[in-house]
């Protein structure tokens, strides 16, 4: 009953369907914005009449005409999930849309809650975020879902991610263009996604490079302590101390970098280290400065906003979408610059 009830409510994109135009179109006419022809204004206009618009709902008329859209997130921190919403922000400034940000916090029940009411409310569209990027189970909501960071299980589903193979990659390219073949690679848990992929994508490519990791890739926590613990068994128990040091984390390569340099061991002189996330608060924390991959997390939001106001338009793009990670060198496998 109350699924059905839902599909009683007409949205923005319903109107836009009728008119035969986009949904931003429909938006601007509705809301008597932008540059638009007058006969295409009038006929959004007299589809939204047809389909019962503005009467419909318990909303305002001004908020039941924009474009809705929530991010919900279990990043309760925000340090994935912020950015995320910025950069969709910025694709759906266009005309009058809303984002809507719900926190989850990693909890089942609050996350059907926030659906609950998102529905009620009419949303046109979700984009689904979280801190970690194991794919999820989709989401069954009736209406247009774009996963960030994280993929769905359903390859049906529109995903959007980083591309960590590739982040992989732009690092061994750069450290071995300095010379730098013995390398050893450290993350967070294994049963975390991205631990794995990061790690298995780097003793791969290093492989195929012709510079196999001088220790198997050594697994444990997103954290300081964690990377302190590995710097110390990758110097007194690899085959061969390592030159370069990769890690799945910002916060465990700072961690890898306080204990060199308590044993001594000069960064980027004696062993170049890396990160991934490029983290401001650890990159600029660590000493030297630490050379990182970023992950372009406001790219992903961007992406994931344009492809979601493509879905509420009538013309979704399902599959996974990677984007492209960037290399930010600084001063631990630079040196003084």
């Amino acid at each position: 009953m109350a699924q059905n009830a839902e599909r009683m409510f007409v949205r923005v994109a319903d109107v836009a369907a009728e008119a035969g135009v986009s949904t931003a179109t429909a938006s601007k006419a509705l809301n008597n914005t932008g540059q638009l022809r007058d006969s295409t204004r009038d006929r959004v206009l007299r589809a939204a009449e047809r389909l019962g618009f503005a009467e419909r709902g318990m909303r305002s008329e001004r908020a039941e005409r924009a474009v809705t859209v929530a991010l919900l997130t279990g990043d309760s921190v925000g340090r994935f999930s912020l950015p995320i919403m910025l950069g969709a922000e910025n694709a759906l400034s266009v005309g009058e849309i809303m984002v809507l940000l719900c926190d989850t916090r990693d909890d089942a029940l609050r996350e059907q809650y926030y659906l609950r009411r998102l529905l009620e409310q009419r949303v046109d569209g979700l984009i689904v975020t979280g801190r970690r990027t194991d794919p999820r189970p989709p989401l069954n909501v009736g209406l247009p879902v774009v996963y960030a960071h994280a993929s769905s299980l359903d390859p049906a589903n529109t995903s959007v991610v980083p591309d960590d193979a590739a982040g992989a990659r732009l690092v061994f390219k750069h450290l071995t263009s300095l010379g730098r073949t013995g390398l050893a690679h450290v993350t967070g848990p294994k049963d975390h996604f991205s631990a794995t992929v990061r790690a298995e994508s780097m003793a791969h490519v290093a492989e195929a490079g012709g510079h196999p990791l001088v220790h198997e890739p050594l697994y444990g926590a997103w954290s300081e302590a964690w990377g302190r613990a590995a710097a110390d068994i990758l110097l007194d128990h690899a085959n061969t101390v390592p030159d370069a040091i990769t890690c799945g984390s910002d916060q465990i390569a700072r961690g890898v970098a306080e204990r060199l340099r308590e044993r001594g061991v000069g960064i980027p002189d004696d062993i170049a280290l890396t990160g991934f996330d490029d983290w401001d608060a650890m990159v600029e924390g660590t000493r030297p400065p630490l050379t990182t991959v970023n992950t372009r997390l406001g790219e992903i939001g961007r992406l994931s906003a344009e492809l979601l106001l493509e879905a509420i338009g009538g013309a979704p793009r399902p599959g996974v979408e990677r984007v492209e990670p960037r290399l930010v060198t600084r001063g631990s496998t630079l040196g003084a610059v």
